[in-house]
């Protein structure tokens, strides 16, 4: 008979957790909505966080902003958002650059990228643009692999900075296709691409809407992007798998909405359906394919498993190239 009691004792605390969590859905959200960006206005996180902020704002009737919480390479407002009650009125939008790779260069890492956080929709990303210096003697990636090999430690390859998303797709690719080049760190995406322009490094991976007026112009040469299918924005510049180099099919730079950890799934299906209604909208689509971007709108599951999935060959390849943050 205990038995039995404690049973329905436990069967009813379980209902009313559920019947709980549908009542807050329903009235979710019933004040205002905070969305943290780590990094100062401006950037695309920025950009694209106001843009589903309005949209949110729009459909729901109550207010939502876009919080900037800039400073240690996106810490402050992620952890701001780890820290916060799991209610659904502080939020995230972030980039993988920040939210995957910083903590795994340092160390102790402040933070997980998955278990600390409950992923809500990967809303876009963007594959990364294999660009070359035209006076480099090739007019294939066939072609660029067989000139990089001939000449050890005599090719410079640019990126955005030490540990980020373009040296580390260098460092698998240069891995995955046997070169060895030396590796030269700018301070941002702009710098990296302008020492590539100007002949100082002989390549790099960035970008496709801004490297791809170049390549149109002949002051660059497009390779090759990195991801398992070919880029909507440049649907005629074929994959590294396809032309043969393959490991790079997740390598991408992505950006999407996350909350605290353990938010309630009432919530969470709420937040993850309206984000997939808006980054699915004609002309939000129009916008990203011209940034250079695809829509994504991943359900919560699928981001989890993108996230973990990066975290395990970036993690190796931090670990195997002995990658230090700056």
């Amino acid at each position: 008979m205990k038995a039995s009691q404690g049973l329905f004792r436990y069967l009813i605390a379980a209902l009313l957790i559920v019947l709980g969590g549908f009542a807050a859905a329903q009235d979710y959200p019933s004040r205002l909505v905070r969305i943290i960006v780590a990094f100062p206005p401006g950037g695309s996180s920025d950009i694209y966080a106001r843009i589903v902020a309005n949209e949110l704002q729009l459909a729901w009737g109550r207010s939502v902003i876009v919080e900037n919480r800039p400073g240690g390479t996106g810490v402050i407002g992620t952890q701001a958002v780890r820290q916060s009650a799991p209610d659904g009125y502080t939020l995230l939008f972030t980039s993988n650059s920040a939210h995957v790779l910083g903590p795994l260069l340092q160390e102790p890492r402040p933070f997980d990228a998955v278990s600390d956080f409950t992923p809500i929709s990967m809303a876009l990303r963007f594959p990364l643009y294999l660009i070359v210096h035209p006076a480099v003697p090739a007019r294939s990636l066939a072609e660029f692999v067989v000139h990089a090999k001939s000449k050890p430690r005599q090719l410079n390859y640019a990126s955005s900075g030490q540990g980020g998303y373009s040296h580390l797709t260098a460092e698998l690719f240069n891995g995955a296709a046997g070169i060895d080049a030396v590796h030269v760190p700018y301070k941002g995406a702009a710098p990296a691409l302008q020492a590539v322009l100007a002949g100082e490094a002989q390549y790099l991976f960035n970008n496709i809407g801004t490297a791809q007026p170049f390549v149109a112009s002949g002051k660059l040469r497009g390779f090759a992007v990195t991801g398992a299918n070919r880029a909507p924005a440049a649907p005629d510049v074929p994959t590294l798998a396809e032309s043969g180099i393959r490991g790079l099919e997740e390598a991408y730079t992505w950006l999407g909405l996350l909350g605290p950890a353990q938010l309630p799934p009432a919530i969470l299906g709420k937040l993850s359906a309206e984000v997939s209604r808006i980054m699915r909208q004609p002309d939000i689509g129009k916008r990203v394919l011209n940034d250079g971007y695809e829509v994504v709108a991943s359900t919560p599951a699928q981001f989890t498993r993108d996230m973990q999935a990066e975290v395990a060959t970036w993690s190796r390849v931090i670990r195997e190239k002995g990658i230090k943050a700056e």
